[in-house]
This record gives C-alpha cells, sequence and structure tokens, in this order.
C-alpha cells in the first residue's frame, strides 16, 4: 500500500460550513416576488406578465381585462407601440423575445370581435373634469378618470377624436375600423366628446363649465418650419398636413418624384404615403448618418422594403422648378455634421419638411402663472400637474417622448393624480420589487420555442393601396406565444422546488396559491433556490 496517497475530498467542517445542509442552519429560502423586466419597460403601464400570464391559461377575457386596467387600447397599440418591453425581454437572450405586441393585438382584436366593454363605474364622486385634447393622453386620461366615477368631458378642435393615431398614423399601420372601435368603448362609458372644439380661453371654459381640474393633452400638431429659397413655395409640404390631409380622405398631387426632408418616424411615414399616392422616387434627405436618424429601426427598414431610398448627409440647399439642390455633409469627431461646400442635384416635384413638431400651446400663455419650456408645460413629474392648481398636463404637452404609449401612460398617472388632488388625498407609489434579470434565471428549464411571425403583405403589393401590412395571430399562435414568457422572477408553480426539497419542508398550498416552506424541517441547503427556474426563491441569513 502506498503510504503517500491520500484521500483528496476532505472531511467537511460540520461545525463551521457554510452554504450546506448541517447541524446548525446558516441561511433559509424565501419565496419572492421580482418585476419582470417588460412591466419595467412598458410606458403604459401594463402588467404584460400577468396578462400573458392568463392568455396561456386560456383566459383570453381575464386577460384582456387585466390588460385594459392600464391601457385602454390593446388593438391599437398591438399594432403602432414600439414595444419597449420586447427590448427588455430576457427571452431575447435565448431563442428571441416573446412577441408581446402580437398577443395584446389579438387580444384587442378579440375583444372587438367579441363586443367586451368595460364595467361601468359604481360610483359618482360628484367631480367634473375637462380634458382638452382627444389623442391618446387625453383619452387615456378620460377612461381611468371615468372608471373612478368622475364625470369627463373631452373637447378637440379635431373632426374626429383619436388626435395622431387618426390624423398622423398611417391607416396601413392602423386601419380605422380599429381606431373607431376602441374609442367607441371608451365613450360608452358615459364620457362627452366635444369634436370641431378648439379651446382657445381655457381659464374661462372651466369656469364656464364648472370643471373642478383640466388635463391639457393637445397634441404636437404643428410642424417646424426651415426657410429653402424655391421658385414655387406651393410644391413644399409640410409633413403633418400632408398626413392628415391624405387621412381626412384627400389624395394631393405630389408628383412622380418626391423628397422628405427629415430623419424621424414622420419622415417615414409621410415617405411611404408618397409611395402609395403613386410617387415612383420617394427619396429621405437627412443631415446625419443612418446610425443617428431618431426614427425607429423597423420603420426605416420597412420604408427601404417599399421602396424608399435614403440620401444621407445632405442637407436641402434650394429648390428650383423641378430640381433640388443639396449639400453634402460630413460629421466632425463629435459626430456634429457640417457643410462640406460641395453641392449635387436631385429631381423632385415635392419636398416634404418633416423636421420634428411643436405643440400648440399659446392659448395656455393665458394663463397667470403657467410655466413653459419652449413649446411644452412644465409639470411636476411625479404629479403632473403645472404650476397652476388644479391644471394637469401630459403626452405631447410635456418634456416626454412622443409616442403612443408613452401617452397613454401619462393620462394613467394624470388620472390617479387628479383623482387624488380632487378628494385631497395624497397619492402614495408603491414601492417597485428589483428587477429580474437574464443572469439571476435557472434558463435550462426552459426548452427551444422560437418566436412566431406575423404574416406580412409582399413588399410590391404594398404600395399599391393603403390595406394594412402586417396580420395578426391565430389563436393558436397568440397562445403559444404566450406560453413562451419566462415568467421572470415571478413563481408560476412549476413544482421544481416541491420535487427537489429533500427534507419534504415545502408545503404546495393549491392551484394560484404557489407555496410555503415549513422551516422546522428546512435545512438550509439551498437545492429549491438553485432549481428554481425563475428566481422565484432566494436564500436570506438565518438569524
Amino acid at each position: 500500500m502506498d503510504l503517500n496517497r491520500r484521500d483528496m475530498t476532505e472531511l467537511p467542517d460540520l461545525a463551521h460550513t457554510v452554504g450546506s445542509a448541517g447541524p446548525v442552519r446558516t441561511r433559509l429560502p424565501i419565496y419572492v416576488d421580482l418585476l419582470p423586466p417588460c412591466n419595467a419597460a412598458c410606458p403604459a403601464g401594463e402588467n404584460i406578465q400577468e396578462w400573458l400570464r392568463l392568455v396561456k391559461a386560456d383566459q383570453d377575457e381575464a386577460a384582456w381585462r387585466e390588460l385594459v386596467r392600464n391601457n385602454p387600447f390593446p388593438a391599437i397599440h398591438g399594432r403602432v407601440c414600439y414595444h419597449p418591453c420586447e427590448t427588455a425581454c430576457n427571452r431575447k437572450e435565448l431563442d428571441g423575445e416573446v412577441s408581446i405586441h402580437a398577443v395584446e393585438r389579438y387580444l384587442g382584436d378579440l375583444a372587438i370581435d367579441r363586443g367586451w366593454q368595460f364595467a361601468p363605474p359604481e360610483r359618482s364622486s360628484g367631480h367634473r373634469v375637462l380634458i382638452v385634447g382627444a389623442g391618446p393622453s387625453g383619452l387615456s386620461a378620460a377612461y381611468q378618470l371615468a372608471l373612478l366615477g368622475h364625470e369627463v368631458e373631452v373637447r378637440d378642435g379635431a373632426p374626429q377624436p383619436g388626435g395622431m393615431m387618426r390624423y398622423g398614423i398611417p391607416e396601413y399601420r392602423l386601419p380605422r375600423d380599429v381606431l373607431d372601435a376602441e374609442i367607441a368603448r371608451v365613450a360608452n362609458l358615459g364620457i362627452r366628446m366635444i369634436t370641431d372644439h378648439k379651446v382657445s380661453d381655457l381659464a374661462k371654459e372651466q369656469a364656464e363649465g364648472r370643471f373642478d381640474a383640466v388635463f391639457v393633452a393637445i397634441g404636437a400638431h404643428l410642424s417646424r418650419r426651415v426657410d429653402i429659397p424655391a421658385m414655387d413655395a406651393s410644391r413644399i409640404l409640410d409633413a403633418v398636413s400632408f398626413l392628415r390631409d391624405v387621412a381626412s380622405g384627400a389624395r394631393p398631387e405630389i408628383g412622380s418624384k418626391v423628397a422628405i426632408y427629415g430623419g424621424g418616424d414622420t419622415a417615414m411615414d409621410a415617405a411611404r404615403v408618397a409611395r402609395r399616392l403613386g410617387a415612383e422616387e420617394s427619396i429621405i434627405v437627412y443631415r446625419r448618418t443612418a446610425e443617428q436618424m431618431p426614427a425607429h429601426t423597423l420603420e426605416r427598414e420597412e420604408a427601404m422594403a417599399e421602396g424608399v431610398q435614403m440620401n444621407w448627409l445632405r442637407t436641402i440647399s434650394s429648390m428650383d422648378e423641378s430640381d433640388l439642390t443639396v449639400e453634402i455633409m460630413e460629421l466632425d469627431d463629435a459626430g456634429v455634421p457640417h457643410g462640406t461646400g460641395r453641392y449635387e442635384h436631385l429631381e423632385a416635384d415635392t419636398v416634404i419638411l418633416a423636421l420634428g413638431q411643436e405643440s400648440d400651446s399659446a392659448f395656455l400663455r393665458k394663463i397667470p402663472g403657467m410655466s413653459f419650456a419652449h413649446d411644452v408645460l412644465e409639470v411636476d413629474p411625479r404629479t403632473l400637474m403645472t404650476a397652476v392648481p388644479g391644471i394637469f398636463a401630459g403626452g405631447d404637452a410635456v418634456p416626454s417622448e412622443r409616442t403612443v404609449t408613452v401617452g397613454v401612460g401619462h393620462g394613467r398617472r394624470a388620472a390617479r393624480q387628479i383623482d387624488g388632488w380632487l378628494s385631497s388625498r395624497p397619492t402614495v407609489e408603491p414601492t417597485k420589487h428589483p428587477v429580474a434579470t437574464f443572469d439571476t434565471l435557472h434558463v435550462w428549464y426552459f426548452g427551444d420555442n422560437m418566436k412566431t411571425t406575423q404574416p406580412e403583405l409582399e413588399s410590391s403589393a404594398r404600395v399599391t393601396d393603403f390595406d394594412e401590412i402586417v396580420g395578426g395571430l391565430t389563436p393558436e399562435q397568440a397562445h403559444i406565444e404566450a406560453g413562451r414568457c419566462l415568467s421572470c422572477g415571478n413563481c408560476f408553480e412549476c413544482d421544481g422546488c416541491l420535487g427537489a426539497c429533500p427534507e419534504d419542508a415545502i408545503i404546495k398550498l393549491g392551484k394560484g396559491s404557489r407555496y410555503r416552506f415549513d422551516y422546522e424541517k428546512c435545512t438550509g441547503c439551498a437545492t429549491c433556490f438553485e432549481q428554481c427556474p425563475v428566481h422565484a426563491i432566494e436564500m436570506i441569513a438565518d438569524r
């Protein structure tokens, strides 16, 4: 026997070892609820993980009702939201993010098809609230305030409600029957909608209508302009007016060659609409690079797929009869574009300016004490109240990202704050749990399940009319897609901890009630923690 050989596996020091079972337990498992990254990223404040869970459980109407607690427009959002929830989705690290917007659209379309309605409020508060603007933020606030029992009146200068959802987003992205159906459902709560009425004296209208509070939700309907020397100024249009006219049924003559000056989402929409109006060439002229373009990547890619051309690092200098002079730009070391003094020419029958938008807030400057930051109102970032007590603002009327989803989120937040202010009750923001990040999950539990793709029209067939270009999921596809959710940070009762515990220290409480630990039996071995796929268990010190 070789006495120099020794056992390389040393005996554990059971009196002092930390992190395993032994005579003295040093740590305990506890169940936790973490914040799913999709929920954390949603500007509308939706509990995405919960309504996905309900779809997975074949409870579609319950899922829709959970969704509309925070957002009354799932069919709209499923089409036009840029879904930051999916950018944050942990599943993208495995086999592709969950197509949350597609499942949301499925629920929204299903609700329209089946005629689901909102439950009316159980009580009346006796308070009256005026909302200026019938866009996504104003309608969202009206919906939430009506559910809280307040009498709500919405006033808007356009012929129909919807704001930029109706007059800025083209029909091929948002069919008007879908928009009308979801707005009508909101109005059915008893909300009074007054259209073709532009508010010019807010203080007077508030006093005459005996409104206890006001929410200002005016959109950014004014195009920023730039002086371009031109022989015929009628051939220079602004994108907002152009899109509004087309949405209202007009078909302006724009010629066969159109240049769109700008690089945002509005520029992409204008370029794509121009193609549908017969423009053989629709060219984006943008002074920076593709990487610096403010338009969402999906918008740019879809525009290019439809034949829209991109002319980077160019700025328009002048316009003659059918000739556009553009200066070639170059970036300095800081990424700022500068003119080079070199020019080139483009043929263009029409130029559409898409250089940004501003809110028409001039009428609010008559109110003493109101504070502004350029064209938007300054508000308390938590309460969304302006410097004038009782007047709140949100959406495009305040400093923020100008999207439908952000506007809806502002409306929801403002409604809660208005309700608290009217009842002299301070609103308390709930404490948010930590976000469940990908590295905290045990993803070995989940098999491969690739993302479901929505059907789309072929690029060549898109520009012939304004038909919707992206289709919806079938019920089977929607349920499969919802089932791809990892339930990050929240127990979904997989029974893994129950089966893994060597001491039978976990007690199942029944469907929907999860589990509890029997600490009389628990040794703190952490087997339950190590196998939990979603990080719904954490180990803490045993004091």
